[in-house]
């Protein structure tokens, strides 16, 4: 999973342009966003048709208040430039909820 450290429309827009997208909004200091760095790398594999991109929620701060991710970890998947689902709260996910999510996107 490519890290993006400061992510802008710009660049939003230009890695959601073609194909599945998905962003995980993180931040170092999350424990629970850190609970998902050792099960990540199972389902990328899982979903291996799709780019995953994790985001550093604070330093991307414009972006993250403009699709309003508010609570980390969080998901949000687009197809070919269009969200197309979010999965986006404070709460502790799971490699099956993440992975259910991701299935329902289909």
């Amino acid at each position: 999973m490519e890290k993006i450290d400061a992510l802008t429309k710009e660049k939003l827009a230009e890695l959601t342009r073609n194909g599945r997208t998905v962003l995980e909004f993180s931040a170092d200091w999350c424990p629970d966003c850190r609970f998902l760095d050792p099960i990540m790398p199972e389902i990328e594999k899982d979903f291996a048709d799709s780019k995953f991109f994790q985001i550093n929620r604070d330093n991307s701060v414009e972006v993250a208040k403009d699709l309003s991710i508010l609570g980390i970890p969080s998901f949000v998947v687009y197809q070919d430039g269009q969200e197309i689902g979010r999965l986006v709260n404070k709460d502790r996910k799971t490699k099956d909820q993440v992975e259910s999510f991701l299935r329902s996107l289909d």
